[in-house]
Formats: C-alpha cells, sequence, structure tokens
C-alpha cells in the first residue's frame, strides 16, 4: 500500500537533475551523521541520487548541536529534499528542520505526542518502531507520519536482525496506509528487496566513506530500487 498520510515533501522529486525513467515509489532516505566531512557525504549524495529526505545524526556518541547540524539542513532544503533531525523535536523547530526522527522506547508514544505539540501538523513526526508489531500500530494511532524497522548495526546476528527487519516491513506493507521507513540498508540488492516487500522509503547511512564511495553507493541503490519496480 502507498502512503497516504506522509508529508507530501518527503515525497521523492528530481531536484532539477534529469531523470530518464519515472521516478521509483520507493524513496531514498539518506541518513548522515554531522561531523566534518558530512557536507562533503551529503553533497556528493545529492549529486548522485533523487533523496527524498536526509536525517542528521550525532557524530558518536555526542549530542547533536544546532551550530552542526543548520548546515546540513540548509543544504538539504536548498536541494529541495525534506530534512529530519533525529530526537529532538525542540532543535528541529529551531533549525526550520522538516521534522524529527525519534527512536523506539517505553516512551515512545509520549515522545511522538510531544514532537508533533512541538512541531504542529505541517512537521513530519517519524518514529522507529524497534520490534514490536503492537507498538508500531500504537504509534500510527497516535499520529506518526511514519514508523520504521531497522537492523541496528549492535546487532551482532546481521542475518537475524534483517530478516526481522524485513518480516516487518512486509506485514506492515501488507496491512497499514502509514508509510514505512526500512532502516540500516547496505546493499543494492537488499534495497531491492525490501522495495518489493513494500517499504515506501529506503535509509541508507552515510558512513564515514569518501565522497566517491559515497556516490558511488548511492547511485547503486536508486539504479536497483529502479529496477525492483521494473522487474
Amino acid at each position: 500500500m502507498r502512503p497516504d498520510r506522509l508529508s507530501s515533501s518527503l515525497i521523492p522529486a528530481s531536484n532539477g537533475r534529469d531523470v530518464t525513467n519515472a521516478e521509483p515509489s520507493c524513496g531514498l532516505y539518506a541518513v548522515v551523521e554531522a561531523d566534518g566531512a558530512a557536507r562533503e557525504r551529503l553533497s556528493a549524495a545529492l549529486a548522485a541520487a533523487d533523496l527524498a529526505s536526509v536525517l542528521i545524526v550525532a557524530s558518536g556518541a555526542t549530542r547533536l548541536e544546532a551550530d552542526d547540524a543548520r548546515p546540513l539542513v540548509e543544504l538539504a532544503q536548498r536541494a529541495g529534499v525534506a530534512a529530519l533531525v533525529a530526537g529532538d523535536a525542540a532543535l528541529a523547530r529551531v533549525l526550520k528542520a522538516d521534522g524529527v526522527h525519534l527512536q523506539s522506547g517505553a516512551e515512545s508514544v509520549a515522545a511522538c505526542e510531544a514532537a508533533r505539540g512541538i512541531l504542529g501538523a505541517r512537521g513530519i513526526v517519524g518514529v522507529d518502531a524497534g520490534i514490536s508489531r503492537h507498538d508500531a500500530m500504537t504509534l500510527a494511532e497516535a499520529g506518526a507520519d511514519y514508523v520504521a524497522f531497522g537492523a541496528p548495526a549492535h546487532l551482532k546476528d546481521r542475518d537475524k536482525a534483517r530478516a526481522r527487519r524485513d518480516e516487518l516491513v512486509a506485514w506492515w506493507a501488507e496491512i497499514f496506509e502509514v508509510p514505512c521507513v526500512a532502516f540500516d540498508v547496505e546493499a543494492p540488492e537488499e534495497a531491492a528487496r525490501l522495495a518489493r516487500a513494500g517499504a515506501d522509503f529506503i535509509a541508507v547511512r552515510l558512513a564515514a566513506e569518501s565522497s566517491a564511495a559515497v556516490s558511488e553507493r548511492l547511485a547503486a541503490i536508486a539504479e536497483a530500487l529502479h529496477m525492483s519496480e521494473a522487474a
């Protein structure tokens, strides 16, 4: 099922570049750490693929600071891409970002409702649902614009984590209208599989790698999404 409640600012756009094929209905969502090389990586990603959204997260264990996040918010928005801030709706409002992405947790519903109060009806409030189907449904009922399912890097059994994420994405897409984002996607074939399963957005982390490596990886994943729809 396709999204009907997600803000239009998260719908994929051409960002002014020539696009020879129709845009895939599964959009690309980039996650960038706000470190010293973040602008270069994000610029490379924006040039390599049509992004639906950019999520700005803190670098390492540090707290995301306004001075670090602001240039990335502005860079994404100048490209016509929605900019989200991780974990802090108040900071998102200060930066005039498009929304916030919240982590899963015992208080995620309350955090979602509080973020909505800060950002208003036009702001995007997305929430990681963890591994709980019940939590995902409760978050959607609480007004989340999207729910996210991931395979976090700290989980040692990577195959099990990915399989659980894929199962949750397929379950959600089959039943619910609220969009879902598949996080922690690393490879083109993985992105294509999740798109076929019904993910509305594929989240790719821009790791501490060169701009050339970012461009190559994002372009390959974008092509895989196109191919998955043509198949």
